[in-house]
C-alpha cells in the first residue's frame, strides 16, 4: 500500500460556518417504480402493519436518521391530482402516471404519507403540481392539509379521519419546471409568475409556510443561473428557498473512477454559484432577506445501469422495477463526500433530500414478500445524521493532490468537522479519494481544551465494486479502526485508500 505525505488542517471553534439544520438530513419519496408500492407500502407482507406500511422498512428509515421526506415527487407531481389519494381506498381512482409510464392505484396518498411521517418521526415536505395544475389546486391542498376545520376541505380531512390539521410547513412550488422532460414544462418567466402567484395565495391560507422555488434541475442545464435570476427576480420576497438537484454516476463504458470520486467538486461549485445568484438578486432588490438552498434531490445515479421506463410491451405496469441501482463501496465513499460538500456550506444549505428512500436509487432495498436490507450508501448518510449535528467548523486543508480528467487537480482529502458547543465534542468527516494510497491526517485542535479519540469508524475495502445484495446484505459495512490518537493538540490518523471516515473526539470523562 502506498502511503502519501500527510494532509493537514487546523480546527478552531472561533472559526465556524454555521449550525447544521436538521433538515439537511432529509430524503425523498416519489410515486416511481417500487419506492412506494412494494417498498414502503405492501399490505399483506409479513411485516406490514395495520396501514400496510412495512415495519422492517420503517425501522431502517429510523436507523438511517432521516429528518424530512419530500413527497410525492419529483416528475410524478407534475401530473398528480392530490384529491385522488384521499378518502376511502375503495373510492380512489386508478390512473395512468405519464411521468414514469406506470399505473397509479392511489392506494397510498396524503393520509398514508402523514401516517408514515408520524411513525418515523420525520417532517413532511410537500410538493404542489404546477405542471398541469396551478394556484387554485395548491390553495385547496393547503386548506385540506393545514386548516383546523369549519370549511369544506378542512372538514373533508376530518371526515377522512384526520381531526387535527397536518401542519405541513415546507412546500415545493412544483418540480424541475425548467426541464423539457417535465409535464407542463415552463419558460423562466412563465414559471416565475406562476410561482409568485401560487406562493402569495398559499400564504393567504397559512402564513406560516416555508416555500421552495424551483431552481435549475442541474448545474449543467444551459439556462443555469439565468433561470434562478428570472425566478427570484419575480418571487424573492415570497419564497424562503430555491432548489438544487444533481446526480452523479458512471456510464457503462466509463472507467474514470478518479473523476467520479471527485464529484463533490461539482457540488460545491454548484452551491456557490446558486448562492452568488441569490445574493445578486437580493442586492438588486435591496432586500435584507437571504434565500436559503434546498438541495432536495441528490444522490449517486448510474443512469445507464437501470431502466427509467418499463419495456414498451409492458404498457403501463404496476410498480415496475425502475432506477434500482445496486450501490458499490465507491458509490458509498462518494455519497459521504457529497454530504461533506453540503455540510461545508451549512450556512446556506439548510435543507436537502437524498433521492430516494426505498428501492429507487435508494439506501434501502426490499423484495416483495421478502426482506429489506441496507445498501452501501446507507452508512455514510446514517453516520452523518447521527454525528453531524451542531456547528460546522471551517476546514482549509493542505492536502496531497492528484489530477482528474474532469476536474483537473483536486485534493485527495475531502473533509469537514462539526462541533457540539454544549459538550465540546468534535466529529471529523473525511474521505480519502486515493484509490491505492493511504493518507496520513494531522489535525491541529486549537482552542478546544483537552480532547481524546472516542472512536474512528471507517467504510473501506479491497474491492471498490463490492456491493450489498439480497444474498449478501452485509458484505460492505463500517468497521472500527485503530491507531487514531490525540497527542497534545494534534489529532493523527491514517485514512485507508478509498475510504469514508468518521473520527469522533470528546472531552475526557464525557460519554
Amino acid at each position: 500500500m502506498i502511503q502519501r505525505s500527510a494532509a493537514r488542517f487546523t480546527l478552531d471553534p472561533a472559526f465556524g460556518i454555521g449550525e447544521v439544520n436538521p433538515r439537511l438530513y432529509g430524503s425523498f419519496v416519489e410515486h416511481l417504480g417500487r419506492c412506494v408500492y412494494d417498498g414502503l407500502y405492501e399490505p399483506g407482507h409479513p411485516e406490514a402493519d395495520e396501514a400496510g406500511l412495512r415495519r422492517d422498512v420503517l425501522a431502517l428509515v429510523r436507523e438511517l436518521g432521516v429528518t424530512t421526506v419530500r413527497y410525492p415527487g419529483g416528475n410524478f407531481v407534475s401530473g398528480y391530482r392530490w384529491e385522488d389519494g384521499v378518502g376511502p381506498l375503495e373510492q380512489r381512482p386508478v390512473r395512468l402516471d405519464l411521468a414514469w409510464h406506470s399505473l397509479e392505484t392511489n392506494r397510498f396518498g396524503l393520509g398514508e404519507f402523514m401516517d408514515f411521517c408520524r411513525k418515523t418521526d420525520v417532517e413532511p415536505m410537500m410538493a404542489v403540481n404546477l405542471g398541469t395544475r396551478g394556484v387554485e389546486d395548491a390553495v385547496r391542498l393547503v386548506e385540506y392539509a393545514n386548516h383546523p376545520g369549519g370549511t369544506e376541505l378542512s372538514d373533508l380531512r376530518i371526515a377522512h379521519g384526520a381531526e387535527e390539521p397536518y401542519g405541513i410547513r415546507m412546500w415545493c412550488l412544483g418540480n424541475e419546471m425548467d426541464g423539457p422532460w417535465q409535464i407542463g414544462h415552463k419558460k423562466p418567466g412563465e414559471y416565475a409568475r406562476l410561482a409568485r402567484e401560487t406562493a402569495n395565495a398559499m400564504k393567504m391560507v397559512d402564513g406560516d409556510l416555508q416555500l421552495v422555488a424551483c431552481g435549475s434541475s442541474g448545474f449543467g442545464m444551459p439556462t443555469f443561473g439565468a433561470w434562478e435570476a428570472a425566478v427570484l427576480g419575480e418571487c424573492y420576497e415570497q419564497v424562503e428557498y430555491v432548489s438544487l438537484h444533481s446526480y452523479y454516476g458512471l456510464a457503462v463504458d466509463d472507467t474514470d473512477l478518479d473523476s467520479f470520486l471527485a464529484s463533490a467538486e461539482d457540488v460545491e461549485r454548484y452551491i456557490e454559484g446558486v448562492v452568488d445568484t441569490c445574493d445578486h438578486i437580493g442586492a438588486r432588490l435591496k432586500s435584507t432577506k437571504k434565500i436559503m438552498l434546498s438541495y432536495d434531490e441528490w444522490n449517486v445515479w448510474h443512469v445507464e445501469r437501470s431502466p427509467t421506463t418499463p419495456p414498451p410491451e409492458d404498457g403501463f405496469p404496476y410498480a415496475p422495477r425502475l432506477l434500482e441501482n445496486n450501490y458499490s463501496l465507491a458509490d458509498a465513499v462518494l455519497t459521504g463526500s457529497l454530504l461533506i460538500g453540503m455540510l461545508r456550506h451549512a450556512d446556506r444549505v439548510t435543507a436537502a433530500s437524498l433521492a430516494q428512500l426505498v428501492n429507487v436509487i435508494a439506501p434501502i432495498m426490499t423484495e416483495p414478500g421478502g426482506p429489506a436490507w441496507r445498501q452501501t450508501i446507507f452508512y455514510p448518510f446514517a453516520q452523518a445524521s447521527a454525528f453531524g449535528r451542531g456547528r460546522v467548523l471551517r476546514v482549509e486543508a493542505d492536502s496531497p493532490r492528484h489530477t482528474t480528467e474532469r476536474f483537473g487537480e483536486v485534493d485527495l482529502l475531502h473533509a469537514t468537522a462539526v462541533t457540539d458547543d454544549a459538550t465540546g465534542a468534535v466529529t471529523v468527516f473525511a474521505v480519502n479519494r486515493d484509490r491505492t494510497g493511504a493518507l496520513p491526517l494531522d489535525v491541529v485542535l486549537r482552542g478546544f481544551g483537552e480532547l481524546a479519540v472516542a472512536e474512528h469508524l471507517v467504510l473501506d475495502g479491497d474491492d471498490p465494486d463490492a456491493r450489498n445484495t439480497l444474498d449478501r446484505p452485509d458484505r460492505v459495512t463500517p468497521r472500527t479502526a485503530t491507531g487514531a490518537t490525540v497527542s497534545g493538540d494534534v489529532l493523527r490518523a491514517v485514512l485507508t485508500p478509498l475510504s469514508w471516515n468518521v473520527i469522533r473526539l470528546r472531552r475526557p470523562g464525557n460519554g
